[in-house]
Parts: structure tokens; C-alpha cells; sequence
């Protein structure tokens, strides 16, 4: 995929059993399971259904919180239904938002790079919060 318009990548969802979560989205809403087979052979950390070509919906297990270390406090997210929403942006406008960010003195965290999302791999991404505490990702892929 080439056009790199301002789009929704993916949204986190906490789940009691990804799997069991995987097989509702596919047989009762619809959607497409990605990579099942690969969270029950323990080469995902989680599995994903697709909305449509460039959006998923991440089924995160419960015990992953611990590891949402991304910014202070993101652990906290895991008694809530999202942990986080993602945008994917240009390049160019991917860099504008942290600077913004960074100008409005609003905390971002370090980079990421080749993180899995909608459209496979991103270059680089990076976490912030709105101010009421919601945790979003920024990314952008090539």
C-alpha cells in the first residue's frame, strides 16, 4: 500500500482469551482473524482481527499489561476495554505531530521501530496521552 493519508491503523482491546475473542469477531461480527495460529504458537504476542484492509483490532491478553510500560502509568490501562488507539500518519505529518507535541510540552515516549500493525511493519512509532489520559501511538510507515 502506497497512500499514506491520515487513517485509524489499530485499536488494542483487553481480552480474558484471545483466542476465544478471535473466534467471536470471526463468526459472530464478521471479521477477519490475523495471526491465531501464531499467538497459540507463542511467535505473537497477541492476535489480531481486521476491520478492512487498513485497520485491525488487537485482542491483547490480560497479562500483557505488566509490559505497557511504554509511558508512566499506561499499566493502568488494563482494567479498561482500549489500551490505546493508533494513528497512522504520513511521514511528514508523523513528525509534525511530535514536534507539536513536544512543543506543547505534552510527554511522548522513545522510539519504536518495526512495530506490527494494519499494514505490517511500521518505520517508527511513538506514545502520548490527551489530556484526559487516553494513550495513543503515532506511526508511519514507509
Amino acid at each position: 500500500m502506497t497512500d499514506h493519508t491520515r487513517r485509524l491503523d489499530h485499536v488494542v482491546l483487553w481480552v480474558r482469551d484471545p483466542v476465544a475473542a478471535a473466534g467471536f469477531y470471526d463468526r459472530t461480527v464478521g471479521l477477519e482473524p490475523v495471526r491465531v495460529a501464531e499467538f497459540v504458537a507463542g511467535e505473537a504476542s497477541f492476535p489480531s482481527v481486521r476491520l478492512n484492509e487498513e485497520t485491525i483490532l488487537d485482542l491483547a491478553p490480560l497479562g500483557l499489561a505488566q509490559h505497557m510500560n511504554m509511558l508512566p502509568g499506561a499499566v493502568d490501562s488494563a482494567g479498561h476495554p482500549v489500551n490505546h488507539v493508533c494513528l497512522s500518519l504520513p511521514a511528514h505529518e508523523f513528525d509534525a505531530l511530535r514536534a507539536r507535541l513536544e512543543d506543547h510540552a505534552v510527554p511522548v515516549s522513545g522510539f519504536s521501530y518495526g512495530s506490527f500493525g494494519a499494514r505490517g511493519k511500521a518505520v517508527r512509532s511513538f506514545y502520548f496521552r490527551d489530556p484526559d489520559g487516553n494513550v495513543f501511538e503515532a506511526r508511519h510507515y514507509e
